[in-house]
């Protein structure tokens, strides 16, 4: 991991330590979740780690229960947060992924509205 992707200079490590502050939705020992500051759907939450982990692409089988918890617990606040009809679930890893914070986390959008196409096809 070279070092401006390292846990001192993440921008979501510094949330979780309360050096920049969030909109939080939901905490506990493993994990933090926040309204995304640049919505792009009515409903859009960052779900993340608190453990620094860079990308998906750095997860091993030791993170298996912490990954696991993320995605039983993002449809519990899609529920809550007013998505109960459907959501999306997005983690962009790496460049080519469109990773723009290199801590992994979990996108939950959603919203009254109908989601357009994930992807079209060229």
């Amino acid at each position: 991991m070279s070092a401006d992707h390292g846990p001192d200079n993440c921008l979501f490590c510094k949330i979780v330590r309360g050096q920049i502050s969030s909109n939080k939705v939901f905490e506990d020992d493993d994990v933090l979740a926040f309204h995304d500051i640049d919505p792009v759907a009515p409903l859009h939450v960052l779900l993340i780690p608190k453990l620094h982990l860079a990308t998906l692409a750095d997860s091993d089988s030791t993170h298996e229960p912490l990954l696991g918890k993320m995605l039983v617990l993002a449809p519990r606040l899609a529920r809550e947060l007013g998505s109960a009809d459907g959501f999306r679930t997005i983690i962009n890893t790496g460049r080519i992924g469109g990773q723009e914070v290199y801590h992994l986390h979990l996108h939950i959008i959603g919203g009254p509205v109908r989601l357009p196409a994930m992807l079209t096809r060229g």
